[in-house]
């Protein structure tokens, strides 16, 4: 007796793993990554050093957030998860709010759209900011958030001010051409 009901099996089937999807995730983190800049660039200590004036302290401040933005932000979310190591349920929000960072900030390979209208990066920054505090807020752990993103914002300001400027753009011309 044969068996007609039988599943047919084909020699082609489809592996469980896509190694295209794979390899194109990990070259969209290469790409989202490229936008950090290198460490060691932002802690130059060759390039550290006290401002002139206030005119130039506000000028350091605008040059190094637009130049090290992913930076701040890693390290501002990394002060704000080790904040949270103590509060699990507050650590699981962080956890699912760092995936949605590096999809809609960090791995991002083409401007974010949203019906019909194109969102800028520092747009997509303060939206993410705006959302992963006031759902962190809203895991009664409000103290180590706020203490958290004070020190992250402290700590930014004062590299802001600290790091020279002079060879910032120098660095990115030099890859260009």
């Amino acid at each position: 007796m044969t068996n007609n009901d039988a599943v047919p099996t084909s020699s082609h089937a489809h592996p469980l793993v896509d190694l295209d999807s794979i390899s194109h995730t990990k070259q969209r983190i290469k790409d989202g990554l490229a936008t950090r800049r290198p460490w060691r660039v932002m802690f130059d200590f060759h390039s550290m050093g006290l401002p002139r004036g206030v005119s130039d302290a506000f000028s350091r401040i605008k040059t190094n957030l637009a130049y090290f933005r992913s930076n701040y932000a890693i390290f501002v979310l990394t002060i704000v998860f080790f904040s949270l190591i103590w509060h699990p349920t507050s650590l699981i929000v962080f956890t699912v709010l760092v995936f949605v960072w590096i999809f809609l900030y960090f791995l991002r390979d083409e401007p974010l759209k949203m019906f019909r209208f194109q969102i800028d990066d520092p747009t997509v920054l303060i939206v993410l900011s705006v959302i992963t505090v006031v759902l962190l807020l809203c895991t009664n752990a409000t103290f180590n958030i706020i203490g958290a993103l004070v020190t992250g914002a402290v700590l930014v300001l004062i590299h802001a001010v600290v790091r020279k400027t002079e060879d910032l753009f120098l660095d990115e011309e030099a890859t260009t051409t």
